[in-house]
């Protein structure tokens, strides 16, 4: 018998496979978010309560059902994509290179929001405030110049972040 039969007999796993190290990524619209409806077995179960990040609860492990997370990451299906963010401009706000941004275009901007936006034909991600009616774009990071828009500048919001996804 082989060691490698021998392994799976005794049901041993396989080694996982390395990830190669994620190669610098070019800012990059990955397309609308949503999809065919699961059926409820097919889903992620939600907990009935949150998870405590300090001392574990006992009385945890109650599950409510099924999580469809087109539902819960979307309001509007038709109007949200995936962005992949490239750089490291938005740190302070929680937003890292290789993230990928959950972004409404059917959401109204307000002063604060975290948009993408287009500015002289390239995309970033900015937090957007309004001074003495320039629109502003601020990095959440030091090393970074804010953008002040004038009215020769083609700027135009593109989408509003409403999520940020990141592995652990």
């Amino acid at each position: 018998m082989s060691e490698t039969t021998s392994e799976a007999a005794r049901g041993a796993r396989p080694p996982r496979p390395t990830r190669p190290a994620t190669p610098e990524l070019p800012p990059v619209v990955l397309g609308p978010v949503g999809g065919e409806e699961r059926a409820g077995a097919d889903l992620p179960r939600a907990a009935l309560e949150a998870v405590h990040a300090g001392f574990p609860s006992p009385a945890q492990g109650y599950w409510s059902g099924p999580v469809d997370l087109n539902r819960h990451l979307m309001r509007d299906p038709t109007a949200t994509f995936l962005v992949r963010v490239s750089g490291d401009s938005m740190t302070g706000a929680g937003i890292f290179d290789g993230d990928e941004l959950v972004v409404d275009r059917g959401l109204d901007a307000h002063d604060g929001a975290v948009v993408v936006a287009v500015v002289n034909a390239e995309l970033t991600v900015k937090r957007l405030s309004w001074r003495q009616g320039l629109m502003v774009l601020s990095p959440e990071n030091p090393t970074y110049p804010e953008i002040v828009l004038s009215e020769l500048d083609e700027a135009t919001v593109w989408g509003v972040v409403t999520r940020c996804l990141h592995r652990v």
